[in-house]
């Protein structure tokens, strides 16, 4: 009996986010120790946020962001001139049948929690959450009283 064709999955398997997750720690490691031997790297304090694995686990795309957002232009190009060394170091330290071909990228989600704050701070949602008076809105129901 056949197995019915699945659809697509809804998100990275446990071996993507375990191997992504190890690959994250020895880049941080790494660069936390001067390993890389570059004058933008080593003027920078760079935190890896996030490593994302393709399927078959042949690429690495890899979430970066110096400290305060400054330079990210020339870490991410000093990272990339440097992704074969990166690369070779990975395949020594963690055991995989492949080393993934690396590439990285800005992390925006610092960016996406300041918008989300900002909006929460608002004075538009601010007026939402106000109660004048300390009456009821009219889509409170009374749940939370006792």
């Amino acid at each position: 009996m056949a197995k019915p064709a699945s659809k697509s999955p809804k998100g990275p398997s446990q071996r993507q986010l375990r191997v992504g997750e190890l690959i994250r720690h020895e880049l941080a490691a790494m660069l936390s120790r001067g390993e890389i031997h570059d004058d933008v790297l080593a003027r920078h304090v760079i935190t890896v946020t996030q490593v994302r694995l393709s399927p078959d686990l042949k690429l690495a795309t890899c979430y970066v962001m110096p400290l305060g957002g400054q330079d990210e232009k020339p870490v991410i190009a000093a990272l990339e001139a440097h992704k074969r060394f990166l690369r070779g170091e990975i395949a020594h330290r963690i055991n995989l049948k492949y080393a993934p071909e690396l590439r990285f990228r800005r992390d925006e989600t610092f960016d996406e929690a300041l918008r989300i704050d900002r909006l929460l701070y608002s004075e538009k949602v601010r007026q939402d959450l106000v109660n004048p008076g300390g009456r009821r809105r009219a889509d409170d129901d009374g749940a939370d009283e006792a």
